[in-house]
């Protein structure tokens, strides 16, 4: 520290005050001694918490104690962070699940902007002119569910309300849901224009899907290659724009028409069934991962498990699987197919399994025929009729997903793209903090945008460091102020208060049928994957393709977040492995060995110990 030249000072007189010369041994002399400055360093910090900003504080001290005489924002400086938060636009109902379970990170710019238009693609009959279908909030995806739930009620849909929790997850009993104001004929009108445009381009997407699908992954392996090859900034701007756009854009469309087909004979297949059979019976019939075509949320598992028996190299893996991951969609985040850590990681943990993903797959298939056959004793002459159901059910489902791996491949091309724009630029992974239209601008010499850059650094620091935000969101929500109470709730958060008490029992969606019971291992992220042993039940927020390869090791999952369609219903009822999903508060209710009875089939987890 240095000490000033003070060479004035204010004295007191009988009429006020003047001013005198500092005397010489005075005028080098420190005011106040180490321990007095940081005594007053601290009621400085102590000020700059309390009003969040820094402060220009005026002091005194008399009598051995320091007086605060004022104290007010410093003018001049830029803020420290921003502010990234959709939910103070208005009182809507929020939800992280669904896309929210597939983007579980804090996102940095770049990346909400090539989310923004995924979504714009891929969820295009979503839109509704006048509201934000998709939030950022404190840097993680939600979507706005409020008008949704207000088209239900306007058009008098109370039978889409089950369909939507299939999706989404349950609303928990007794919240009402914020509604926006609708009017029919307004609904009518706007909606059905969407319904008719969207409809002839999923038509249009569907009959090209095929020769699509077949040429995706080659198409991303030379688009990366090109991006390599690019040797000027200019260059690359006009290879985005011309090539690496338009390739994501028809990803994303063709994920939205494979959503889209099939309509609802996925729902009302799966129903039939059950009533049918009974829901062990019929997911065992409805698995088909070795029917004609492997899933593509099991291909990192399988993927790993030929790896490691050495029937593929790691460039044959990286090829094929490496664009799948737990963080697959954060562009900022190497993919598993540039890390061979991640891939050591996981090849460990598949060490030591009493039984692997090809010997859950196998086991699954023989229940599956078993099914089959029961089914054809029940309801004799009907099986080759039911059987040709499945299979169609089998194709759309394997459409899905092959749709959804092709689109989030894409975004390995994207983040290729950001990376040699920070190596053409010199900028390295400060691009991460630009927003697209800044990173195009930045490419074609207009570089004042980096002037964010520490901002926006900051601000993602800021909100990576919280723990993840409930999975529910009414209202204004402050992420920095729930993070710091200690009663925050990871289910719900409802700024209207009279949020109703935390469950003491753990229910949810029937994800995958079966019966275990196990010991708890509750799981926070899936960098955490080695601390779940086999046999141990995995309990945690929620999950997606990453966690796929802990899965093998599990008895049962147990999730936060999740609905019949999600990650872990999929990949569970292929594996055999009972789920419930959607609890809303198993990791607040369970913990690291608990002994519990898993029951997939009714949706219930039972503490036994």
């Amino acid at each position: 520290s240095q000490v000033g030249d003070k060479t004035v000072m204010t004295v007191r007189t009988s009429d006020g005050t003047r001013e005198e010369p500092v005397p010489e041994e005075l005028r080098g002399r420190p005011v106040l001694d180490k321990q007095q400055a940081v005594e007053l360093a601290a009621i400085g910090a102590r000020i700059q918490e309390l009003y969040g900003t820094p402060m220009d504080v005026e002091w005194a001290r008399s009598g051995g104690a320091f007086a605060i005489v004022q104290a007010r924002p410093i003018t001049g400086l830029k803020p420290q962070v921003e502010e990234w938060n959709d939910s103070l636009k208005g009182d809507y109902l929020w939800t992280a699940g669904n896309f929210g379970e597939a983007i579980p990170d804090v996102m940095t710019p770049i990346t909400w902007s090539f989310v923004r238009l995924f979504i714009h693609e891929a969820m295009s009959a979503s839109a509704m002119p006048g509201f934000d279908m998709v939030g950022n909030i404190g840097g993680r995806f939600y979507m706005n569910l409020s008008p949704m739930y207000s088209v239900i009620k306007a058009l008098r849909l109370k039978s889409l309300s089950g369909p939507m929790e299939d999706v989404f997850g349950k609303i928990p009993p007794g919240l009402d849901v914020p509604r926006v104001k609708l009017l029919r004929w307004e609904v009518v009108k706007q909606g059905v224009p969407t319904a008719i445009r969207v409809r002839l381009r999923v038509r249009k997407n569907l009959r090209s899907m095929g020769a699509f699908l077949a040429t995706a992954r080659q198409r991303c392996e030379d688009l990366r290659a090109a991006i390599a090859a690019t040797a000027s900034a200019p260059e690359l701007a006009d290879l985005y724009e011309r090539e690496i756009q338009p390739h994501a854009v028809t990803a994303w469309r063709m994920l939205e028409a494979g959503g889209r087909q099939g309509g609802t004979s996925l729902l009302l297949t799966r129903s039939k069934l059950r009533k049918m059979m009974g829901d062990v019976d019929a997911e065992a019939m409805l698995t088909g991962v070795n029917a004609a075509g492997d899933l593509a949320s099991m291909g990192l598992v399988v993927g790993l498990s030929q790896l490691a028996r050495g029937e593929i190299t790691r460039e044959e893996f990286a090829r094929l699987y490496g664009h799948r991951g737990p963080h697959e969609f954060e562009v900022s985040i190497p993919r598993p197919g540039e890390d061979p850590a991640w891939i050591d990681a996981q090849l460990a943990g598949l060490r030591d399994l009493r039984t692997g993903a090809e010997e859950l797959l196998a086991r699954q298939e023989q229940a599956g025929e078993a099914a089959w056959a029961r089914f054809a004793r029940r309801y004799p002459g009907k099986q080759d009729r039911m059987r040709e159901r499945v299979r169609r059910w089998g194709v759309v489902v394997r459409d899905r997903e092959r749709t959804r791996s092709e689109a989030v491949r894409a975004f390995w091309v994207l983040r290729a793209f950001v990376v040699r724009a920070g190596e053409l630029t010199g900028h390295g992974d400060d691009l991460f903090h630009l927003y697209l239209r800044e990173l195009l601008d930045l490419l074609r010499g207009n570089a004042s945008a980096l002037e964010q850059v520490p901002v926006r650094r900051a601000t993602y620091e800021r909100y990576a460091a919280l723990p993840p935000y409930p999975a529910l969101i009414v209202g204004r929500f402050d992420p920095v102020r729930w993070a710091a109470d200690p009663d925050r709730r990871a289910d719900l958060y409802d700024a209207r208060g009279n949020t109703p008490p935390v469950s003491d029992t753990v229910t949810g969606f029937p994800g995958a049928p079966g019966v275990v019971e196990a010991t708890v291992r509750v799981i926070a992220s899936p960098e955490e994957g080695d601390r779940l042993q086999p046999g141990e039940i995995l309990v945690t927020t929620l999950t997606n393709v990453g966690w796929t390869p802990m899965f093998p090791r599990a008895a049962a999952v147990v999730t936060d977040m999740g609905a019949p369609l999600s990650h872990a219903s999929i990949v569970a009822r292929e594996l055999g492995i009972p789920a419930v999903v959607g609890t809303g508060n198993a990791t607040m209710r369970l913990h690291d060995g608990d002994r519990v009875r898993v029951d997939g089939e009714r949706g219930t987890v039972e503490v036994l110990t």
